[in-house]
């Protein structure tokens, strides 16, 4: 048993069928509900010279406020299973403010006002008359470039004029939501329905997307690999066994693109051994040196950002926004230049994974399973099937000497096949069963009749 266990893949083979998804198994059910504690971290940028800014020139001066904690509860909601080894969903999630975690939620803070700069950017295409009509609007209803808001109203939700008209005037597929939340997009069922591999074609392809709202590619670029969707949407990712690949992919609804992420090594959490993923540094790069980012920029390479920035104007309703690490981390020397109180530091800034769990905490009943499954089976595996093969080893050695002795050495048998050989042995001759015997000595008889077929009209004169 233990050499056949040997040869075969049979721990894969019992993790596979856990892991791979259906209606039903372990990995369905932590699928559909992890019960994790997730935790959504904010931190906002006050400025806190607006006016010197807008009226004299100054660099913008920033303070980082936070953080601002919320826990996250999320489900998949609306799943359907199909034929072809894939699974529709959408994902329910409900943000819950922290506050033992968190500074005070109504703390104010000045930012940039982002419906008015959106629409002054969306304004450059218009005719001169038209520009200047809407300047005049704008001054009449009291817009500034900067507003005073809460924490809590800027993460979830502030009511803008602008916005509210947009909501009710623009056509559907353009039309943003009827109030200004950097979050607000992300409590309650999400409109993105997403459909991923299960893991019952291959491997290779488990937990990556195989269409995003019905359609094989990102909407937001015009080309490949910009619009490519072969990623995780964060569920699952292939295993590292199956791939043999050191670069996973992860699809950021914030960042309107997949992100490829490089092997680093493994590390230790909660005694599950994890490995550490990061994006390449040359992720935001500009497309002289990464020309894969070329597709970002839009219709020519003048509207390339500076390094460092990736455009999301495309998912953001046209807004000119733009995403960074922490800090302008990893970003072009002169975005750091350019303002005031920023200061980007590798350990506090740096973007990372970690693949398996890859989550911040761990319900004790998601830590057995996955502790079982590769710290535990990756050490018992072995052992059990070396035992078993050592095992049965001793056992046939000993079931050997025991029958060996019993039969071959012990006295009664000895005598008894003496026994056997002097009663004699049978055998077949002509068909017929015949004894043979053996004796010590003998002795001839005298006048015996060997004639094998004697006239029976003779008459028997005696002996």
């Amino acid at each position: 048993m233990g050499i056949i266990l040997s040869s075969i893949p049979w721990l894969d083979y019992i993790i596979l069928k856990n892991l791979r998804l259906v209606n039903g198994s372990l990995s369905y059910h932590y699928w559909q509900r992890p019960g994790v504690i997730r935790l959504t971290k904010v931190y906002i940028y006050n400025v806190t010279n607006p006016d010197g800014f807008l009226n004299n020139g100054e660099k913008p001066k920033l303070t980082e406020i936070g953080p601002f904690v919320y826990r996250e509860d999320m489900e998949k909601v609306n799943i359907k299973f199909h034929d072809n080894g894939t699974v529709t969903f959408q994902h329910n999630k409900i943000l819950q403010f922290v506050p033992e975690l968190s500074l005070d939620k109504n703390s104010r803070v000045i930012v940039p006002n982002i419906p008015l700069l959106t629409l002054t950017t969306q304004s450059n295409s218009l005719p001169r008359l038209v520009r200047m009509t809407l300047s005049i609007m704008l001054r009449a209803m009291g817009l500034e470039p900067f507003v005073n808001v809460t924490a809590e109203e800027f993460i979830f939700g502030y009511d803008d004029t602008l916005v509210s008209l947009a909501h009710k005037f623009f056509p559907k597929h353009r039309r943003p939501l009827s109030r200004m939340g950097l979050l607000l997009g992300r409590n309650g069922t999400l409109n993105e329905v997403s459909t991923i591999y299960t893991g019952h074609t291959a491997m290779e392809e488990f937990g990556y997307m195989d269409k995003l709202n019905g359609l094989d590619h990102l909407p937001y670029w015009p080309d490949s690999p910009c619009n490519n969707i072969r990623a995780s949407e964060g569920s699952f990712f292939p295993p590292r066994k199956y791939t043999h690949s050191d670069v996973v992919h992860v699809y950021d609804k914030d960042l309107c693109r997949i992100i490829p992420l490089h092997f680093r090594g493994m590390t230790t959490k909660n005694g599950i051994e994890a490995g550490i993923y990061t994006p390449p540094e040359d992720i935001f790069d500009l497309p002289e040196r990464q020309p894969d980012n070329k597709c970002y920029c839009g219709e020519n390479d003048k509207t390339c950002p500076a390094k460092g920035l990736q455009n999301i104007a495309p998912c953001q309703f046209g807004a000119p926004a733009y995403l960074s690490f922490p800090h302008f981390y990893q970003a072009d020397p002169a975005l750091l230049e350019a303002v005031e109180g920023l200061k980007p530091e590798k350990e506090k800034h740096q973007t990372y994974f970690l693949i398996q769990p890859g989550i911040t905490e761990l319900t004790p009943s998601i830590r057995h399973w996955v502790y079982l499954a590769t710290t535990v089976a990756e050490v018992s595996a072995p052992i059990f099937e070396y035992g078993s093969i050592v095992s049965g080893i001793l056992i046939l050695v000993g079931v050997f000497i025991k029958t060996y002795k019993n039969v071959v050495f012990t006295k009664e048998a000895l005598e008894k096949g003496k026994e056997t050989l002097r009663r004699g042995s049978s055998f077949i001759i002509n068909g017929q069963h015949r004894l043979l015997i053996i004796r010590d000595s003998y002795s001839l008889l005298n006048n015996v009749n060997t004639d094998p077929d004697p006239d029976p009209d003779d008459e028997d004169d005696g002996v």
